[in-house]
Order: C-alpha cells, then sequence, then structure tokens
C-alpha cells in the first residue's frame, strides 16, 4: 500500500503543469525585428515605433511605459525584474555604438533607458529643428553621390524633423525634391508638379529621367568615337 501510495505521488507530481515560460524568453536575436538606432538611417521616431510593436507583441509593454514596478518587498518583484532586465538588453542591443555608453552609465531599469533616449534626442528640440530645417532646405541633387542617395538624405532629414515635432509633409517632401535638381531635370521637375505627384511617383519619373540621360551620353559618345578620324 505504501508502494502504490508512493507511485500516486510520483504521478501527481509529473501530471503537475509546468510554469509557463513568458513570451519574451522566446526572443533569440531581437536586431532581426528592431534596427539598429543611430539617429540617421534610422530615427528616434522610426526606432520607437518598432521597439513598441515589439514589446506589445512579447506582452512587455508595461516595462517602456509609465506602469510603476511593483515594491522590492512585493513578492511579485523578482518576476519583474527578470524580463525588465531581458528588454533592457533589447535596447541596449539595438543602438548604436555611439549612444551605448551615454545610455549604460548607471542605468538599472528599462524605464530608465527608455528615458535618457527620449531625453538624448528630444531635448532642444527648437535648435535641433533649426539646423535640420536649414539641411533639409539647402540639400540638392549636386551635393550627393547619386539621384538615390540624394531621396534618402532628403527622406532621413525629414525623419530626424519629425523626431523635433516638425513633421515633412509628402507634399513638401516632393517640392523640396524638385527644388534641389539641376537644370537638365527641368522638364521632368515641371511634369512632376504639372501631376501632383507623391514621392513615389517623383522618385520614379526622376529615375527614369536618369536612365534617359545615361542612354543619350552613352549614344553620344559612340558616335563622338565613330566619326572621329583614326
Amino acid at each position: 500500500m505504501a508502494t502504490n501510495g508512493k507511485k500516486e505521488d510520483q504521478m501527481s507530481s509529473s501530471d503537475k503543469p509546468s510554469k509557463t515560460l513568458h513570451p519574451a524568453y522566446s526572443v533569440t536575436n531581437v536586431q532581426s525585428m528592431i534596427r539598429t538606432l543611430d539617429g540617421t538611417k534610422v530615427t528616434y521616431t522610426s526606432w520607437v515605433k518598432l521597439f513598441r510593436l515589439h514589446v506589445v507583441a512579447y506582452q512587455v509593454l508595461d516595462h517602456i511605459d509609465e506602469t510603476p514596478p511593483p515594491a522590492e518587498t512585493n513578492p511579485e518583484f523578482q518576476s519583474w525584474k527578470e524580463p525588465d532586465a531581458l528588454v533592457l538588453q533589447w535596447i541596449l542591443s539595438t543602438i548604436s555604438d555611439n549612444l551605448l555608453p551615454r545610455v549604460i552609465d548607471n542605468t538599472t531599469t528599462t524605464r530608465h533607458a527608455w528615458l535618457k533616449l527620449e531625453n538624448i534626442y528630444l531635448r532642444n528640440k527648437k535648435a535641433r529643428a533649426g539646423v535640420l530645417e536649414t539641411k533639409f532646405c539647402n540639400q540638392t541633387l549636386a551635393a550627393c553621390s547619386s539621384l538615390d542617395n540624394y531621396c534618402e538624405q532628403l527622406k532621413d532629414l525629414a525623419y530626424q524633423l519629425e523626431d523635433v515635432d516638425h513633421l515633412v509633409t509628402e507634399e513638401r517632401l516632393v517640392l523640396q525634391l524638385v527644388r534641389g535638381l539641376p537644370a537638365e531635370f527641368d522638364t521632368t521637375a515641371s511634369l512632376i508638379n504639372a501631376n501632383d505627384a507623391d514621392w513615389d511617383l517623383a522618385r520614379s519619373m526622376l529615375e527614369d529621367e536618369v536612365i534617359r540621360q545615361e542612354a543619350r551620353q552613352k549614344t553620344s559618345q559612340s558616335v563622338l568615337v565613330a566619326t572621329t578620324p583614326q
């Protein structure tokens, strides 16, 4: 009878449901989901949007929002502290090497790191906005290595302006795109304005024009070579 009792105890113990693992622990490569924040290619606003989507999906939004943590004397503190350290690792793993020393110093919680980044990017908004506005308005195709680079520079500056509460509308973005073009793009620029083109259409029209200009240049060079006396 005692043996049977022991078997029953073993069975009941094995039948007990195991503790459910928090969804956050299933993340193995956070960099594949959240791009590295560097302030230019990936702006603060873009990074925040990606990070918020990630923490909502893995049920840890309360670690970056204003939800207060449990007191250290609370029995739930330990179960809060471990995922908080994990989310803090996500932040530190998705910011640039230049930002890392500024954020990691004396940082103890995810919320602390979150507020540090917010302070870095959103303080002195007016002064930063003035500098970015000047760069945006003075950007030209001639100053860039290619049309793609020109478009990327304008987009990056628009995103950085959004970070400091200066939203660049698509209409204004297209206007600046056209304004910074050299004279050889005058015809295409007029067509963009006449068709009230959005960003994607305007960029596509310019890409087609670049292809036409390159083709004409190759044809002219071929003709020149053919007609040059040997």
